[in-house]
């Protein structure tokens, strides 16, 4: 028997999933996440995970691990202290950034703190122009005061992102090679193996997001493969933010592609939900602890962006430019907003209801967990409503006070408001659930797509409670309920691919490219491609390669990416990408101009090596044995009502429940309002219906 292992670390659980590979059993276990060591979450999860299911760990042919150390380090400010080499004359890029301002008419709004402050950006005597040629050779004596620089201050990482490097890379490979056998213990990162594309400012940002979290990363990765290498296991896969694996080498090669891992794990899961039922049009909704995260599965394609910015201020829209620091590295397309079931809830000076992004987290939690949280949360007021189990959590383990709860929502709400205990977990809902469903609006409206075509996948601890009420917001009719709703993103660590994506700027009009030298282009990058695939083990049976172009219309400043035909590069080629350009462009912006120049901008390549996939079935219960009882529930249709309670581990398949009803799961409450029918299916899927929705 062999077993595929994934482990994510949420704001309030660390989770681990389980997949036997032959059976598509599942199995899952939760921990208490442990903010002051990741890792520690880590191995005590994986421990109990392996006795309570009664695994070797020399069972485990998979481990793979969706972390949040490099978004952590950003957003907390606690990443390395780095450096930065440009060329002379730029060394304040990082400050002067690009015009975009997330609040366009605030001018008093600061833009994002500095990863490395003035006085560690030196500068070197050097220059190559637009067209890749050296007009001023590199003076090598500003190498040898870079290194004096970095042994003078104790530098941990050094950055280097010289003008136009992608190009012409001559002088950064030069800089390089002298500061990796002069300092072997500072890891360098050169933008032209960081992200050989045009834009200075987008290329310089993200070759220091590397720098400022490379050695954070490196400590947590090496300290976390060795305690599992004791245990026995596998060698550790670390989850990307593209939605694929990679191992640790290459991760420490490029750190900025472990931004978003966890959330970009349960898009994964919810694509493999779509294969499984054979529905590709999908809505992902994950709603944890501390975020809630929404994306878009369009006949069965992940949406990625390489337009995303990282550790911008929680209080503004992280998808608007100009919040944070930008990297040029595909990511799931996610709109994430800070609502989870710790989020706290409050009231401003003018008396309105707000909810975050202020969390209770893992530490002290929600009020009604008894460990210090004295302010009402959304899991607070789930409880109060009769959502949850007035008495324990997780199948009896986390006993929590419904008591306290109902206590703290009168004095911090319900008494400043003037009304009832239940008027105020509800409009608390109200308010949380208005700021999620903005979230999948994001994702599906604002792309030009209409959301009532899709079925929405809702996981997460918190997500089924609240899934049918955003359903119901977008006009959806259909939602979907996942196995092991709680812990999906660790199922999505095991279903996914190993992964690495490549990119290469080739700016010029589409109808004048020279075919022979696009596919040289892609070429090269498909040398890189195999040594990595090679370098991890994976068979070249299983070796996938897909191509895409980023392209604009001439007038354009930002592109779309658009998939390329495998195969040599003909003109046939190009005719049909420029075709594909103008219908997403339409699709997105709702117009094209076929007699438009096209310019193609990057060249990418995703080099994936594919794993065996794997199908999840469920142990069946018996239907006469999932009724735990009842007990006084409030609904939007109606007020408070006597409600069936079910344990959805005793639901037979094909069960059919009519709301009101609240099904019970060790890691997650499902709620099925008035008006919905819930049924289990031999999947293990619960799909939720309402034909009354328009």
């Amino acid at each position: 028997m062999s077993w595929r292992v994934g482990v994510d670390i949420g704001g309030t659980f660390t989770d681990v999933a389980l997949v036997d590979e032959d059976t598509g059993r599942i199995g899952i276990a939760k921990v208490s996440t442990t903010p002051k060591d990741f890792g520690q979450g880590v191995v005590q999860g994986l421990s109990i995970a392996l006795e309570e299911h009664g695994i070797a760990a020399s069972s485990v042919s998979l481990l793979s691990h969706a972390t949040t150390v490099v978004t952590n380090a950003i957003l907390e400010g606690k990443g390395a202290h780095a450096m930065l080499v440009s060329t002379k004359g730029f060394r304040d890029v990082l400050e002067l950034r690009r015009s975009s301002r997330s609040s366009l008419y605030d001018m008093f709004q600061d833009a994002p703190g500095l990863l490395i402050p003035r006085y560690c950006r030196l500068e070197v005597d050097e220059r190559v122009d637009a067209a890749g040629e050296v007009v001023t050779p590199l003076d090598e004596s500003d190498i040898d005061a870079v290194i004096s620089f970095a042994k003078e201050n104790d530098i941990e990482a050094i950055a280097v992102s010289l003008m136009f490097s992608f190009l012409n890379d001559a002088h950064e490979k030069r800089i390089g090679e002298k500061l990796r056998a002069a300092l072997p213990d500072i890891p360098v990162f050169l933008s032209s193996e960081v992200l050989p594309e045009i834009r200075e400012f987008e290329r310089a940002s993200t070759t220091a997001v590397c720098a400022y979290v490379g050695p954070i990363l490196e400590s947590y990765l090496q300290r976390l493969a060795g305690a599992t290498g004791d245990m026995g296991l596998p060698d550790l896969y670390v989850m990307g933010s593209s939605g694929g694996v990679f191992d640790v080498a290459e991760g420490l090669k490029m750190p900025a592609m472990a931004i978003e891992s966890g959330p970009a794990a349960g898009v994964i899961a919810a694509a493999m939900i779509g294969r499984q039922l054979e529905k590709p049009n999908l809505l992902s909704f994950d709603m944890g602890g501390t975020t809630a995260k929404a994306s878009l599965i369009k006949d069965g394609v992940v949406e990625t962006t390489s337009e995303y910015e990282v550790g911008g201020d929680g209080n503004v829209n992280r998808w608007m430019n100009g919040t944070g620091h930008p990297i040029r590295v595909p990511v799931i397309d996610l709109a994430e907003v800070s609502a989870g079931g710790g989020s706290i809830a409050w009231i401003d000076p003018g008396g309105s209801l707000k909810v975050g992004p202020k969390s209770a987290g893992a530490e002290p939690g929600p009020v009604c967990y008894d460990a210090g949280g004295t302010e009402p949360t959304v899991t607070d007021c789930n409880l109060a409503l009769g959502y949850l189990d007035q008495n324990a959590l997780l199948a009896g383990r986390l006993a929590i006070r419904g008591d306290k709860a109902t206590a703290a929502i009168d004095e911090h709400l319900g008494a400043p408001l003037g009304i009832s205990t239940d008027e105020a977990a509800a409009g608390v809902l109200n308010v949380v659930n208005a700021s999620m469903a903005e979230a999948l609006r994001i994702v599906s409206v604002e792309r030009g797509h209409d959301a009532r075509e899709f079925s929405l996948v809702a996981f997460g601890g918190a997500g089924p409670m609240h899934a049918t009420e955003l359903a119901a917001e977008l006009g959806i009719r259909e939602v979907i309920i996942p196995p092991i709703p709680g812990g999906f993103s660790a199922l999505g660590l095991v279903a996914t691919d190993l992964k690495r994506d490549y990119v290469k700027t080739h700016f010029i009009h589409l109808d004048k490219a020279d075919p022979a030298a696009i596919d040289a282009a892609y070429g090269e990058m498909e040398v890189s491609a195999r040594q990595m695939l090679q370098a991890a083990k994976i068979p070249e049976k299983d070796w996938l390669m897909e191509r895409s172009a980023d392209l604009r219309y001439g007038r354009q400043a930002y592109e779309l990416t658009i998939p390329a035909a495998s195969g040599p590069i003909t003109a046939d080629t190009l005719v049909e990408l420029a075709q594909l350009f103008h219908d997403k462009h339409r699709q997105t912006y709702g117009h094209d101009n076929p007699d438009e120049t096209i310019q193609m901008v990057n060249l990418r390549l995703s080099a994936i090596g594919q794993f065996e996939n794997i199908e999840l079935s469920h142990a069946a219960g018996a239907a006469d044995d999932a009724l735990k009882g009842n007990r006084s529930v409030w609904f939007r249709q109606g007020g408070r009502c006597d409600c069936a309670i079910y344990d959805c581990a005793k639901l037979a398949v094909g069960i059919e429940i009519s709301g009101p009803a609240v099904i019970e799961a060790v890691d997650t409450t499902i709620v099925v309002p008035p008006g919905w029918q819930a049924r289990l299916k031999e999947t293990g899927h619960i799909l939720m219906e309402n034909d009354d929705v328009k």
